[in-house]
């Protein structure tokens, strides 16, 4: 008897709403392994920059906004900006959508109140070295998540390029935009709604105040708004219509029988505008947060990375042209050749030793000595050039150097000009394995896919020989002569 066949359970075929839940379960497995990622991916980018006390100046609102980043993605933060021009609503609609009189149109300084059992919190904040300022409200959400909804100053109120600026900075930070209007499109809508649309983040246009309007003229701005005017921008899936804070009116009768007209603030309809946040966040919410916030990070991060990389060889420039110089100094002052070539190597290595300690790469003198020997190979013709010619005039150098005595000094002029010119030679030399180096450790210590010959051939190509020679021999002149 087949034990295993009589416990066998008969198969059932799943039905449309099992294989959605399946399909949902996974999406929202690969959803948490995704902000998981992205959770490690920014703590490990924030707990490894790696930057100097130096290169930390003029970094600290950069670093700041990735230490921001990461406590996002920690506390599992969804930002929504609302964007418009002056008196669309973009407040009404914010409010609307907190149930409370949260957002006001003055300025304020961060005060604390109570909107049912929930706190919240409304913060004025200044953007950058910016002169704009946004309002931000934090609700608390599940678990440590909270929900922040930021209003921003109209879009006619600021001009042309700070414009511009302010959308792409408040519009990259948040994962959602809602971009209110309360009729047709202007041209200043249609532009800032472009450039919105360009950072890549979902949207939704709000078409506000719908209250304002008859049916039938409401249905026809809308389908003008939907059907030419953002046609190339939006779906009819990203258009809502609200009214946040209707007006309606309301007729009493006066005691001698007149009838008195009112417009009073009526209940917010807002709930299109509610689904299709719920629907949006819940659908990709997590997916949302995390993605925004690591290509968020990531822009910044280039911008941290650029500023240190931009120190370092501002600083190795200084280590290069320093070892050119004593470099040069110590050939021309050394009339022997093998010390000549001693030197010169010895002051290379060491050369290159400070340029790894600078780009924080550990590198031992045997492994200085191995990278030296590369690039000395793909160099090939300069610095067999500078052998030979170092091995020539150091012998008349020499020559020249023993007849100082014998000759009271009548030798001295040329000797100085034939060490200076070997001098100047090597230093070339030195400044060429220096920028080479420079560029091996900028780049990790790699030299990339091109190999080491195409990388050297480039920056040999790129270097001014006469230029760097016509210099060190300026100040080897200066500092020989003048002593």
């Amino acid at each position: 008897m087949n034990h295993f066949s009589d416990r066998a359970q008969p198969l059932h075929p799943w039905n449309a709403e099992d294989l959605d839940k399946a399909i949902l379960n996974f999406e929202e497995i690969q959803a948490d392994i995704n902000y998981k990622q992205a959770q490690d991916a920014l703590h490990n980018l924030v707990n490894n920059l790696d930057l100097t006390p130096q290169e930390q100046v003029g970094l600290e609102s950069e670093i700041d906004h990735l230490a921001k980043m990461m406590n996002k993605l920690d506390r599992a933060v969804v930002q929504i900006a609302a964007f418009g021009m002056v008196g669309r609503g973009k407040s009404s609609v914010l409010n609307a959508l907190l149930g409370q009189e949260v957002f006001e149109a003055g300025a304020l300084h961060g005060v604390t109140q109570t909107v049912g059992s929930a706190n919240w919190q409304l913060t004025q904040e200044t953007l950058g070295k910016s002169e704009q300022s946004i309002q931000r409200a934090i609700l608390p959400g599940t678990g440590n998540s909270q929900i922040q909804l930021v209003d921003t100053p109209g879009i006619d109120e600021v001009r042309g390029e700070a414009r511009e600026a302010l959308a792409h900075q408040v519009a990259k930070q948040a994962d959602l935009i809602l971009f209110i209007v309360a009729g047709d499109l202007t041209k200043v809508e249609y532009q800032a709604l472009s450039q919105l649309r360009e950072v890549g983040k979902p949207m939704v246009l709000v078409f506000n105040k719908i209250d304002q309007y008859p049916e039938a003229d409401r249905l026809s701005i809308y389908r003008k708004i939907r059907d030419e005017r953002v046609r190339q921008l939006l779906s009819p899936d990203e258009i809502v219509m609200v009214a946040a804070a209707p007006l309606v009116s309301t007729a009493t009768r006066r005691a001698d029988g007149s009838l008195k007209v009112q417009r009073q603030r009526g209940k917010p309809d807002i709930q299109g505008l509610q689904l299709k946040i719920l629907e949006i966040l819940h659908r990709e919410g997590k997916a949302l947060v995390a993605l925004n916030t690591m290509l968020y990070a990531d822009e910044v991060n280039e911008r941290v990375m650029q500023r240190k990389l931009t120190i370092r060889e501002e600083a190795a420039d200084l280590l290069i042209w320093k070892g050119v110089t004593i470099k040069a100094a110590a050939i021309a002052l050394n009339p022997v050749t093998a010390i000549d070539l001693f030197t010169g190597a010895v002051i290379d290595v060491a050369l290159v030793l400070s340029l790894s300690k600078l780009y924080g790469i550990p590198m031992t003198q045997s492994a200085a000595i191995g990278l030296l020997q590369k690039i000395a190979l793909s160099m090939g013709g300069l610095t067999a050039s500078e052998l030979l010619t170092t091995l020539g005039l150091s012998g008349l150098k020499g020559l020249l150097g023993l007849s100082v005595p014998v000759t009271v000094g009548g030798a001295i002029a040329p000797y100085l000009s034939v060490a200076i010119t070997q001098a100047g030679v090597a230093g070339v030399s030195s400044y060429a394995i220096g920028q080479v180096t420079k560029t091996y450790l900028a780049n990790g210590a790699s030299w990339g896919p091109d190999g080491p010959k195409a990388v050297v051939t480039r920056i040999l190509d790129s270097l001014n020989e006469a230029s760097i020679l016509n210099r060190i021999k300026q100040e080897l002149s200066a500092k020989l002569i003048g002593n």
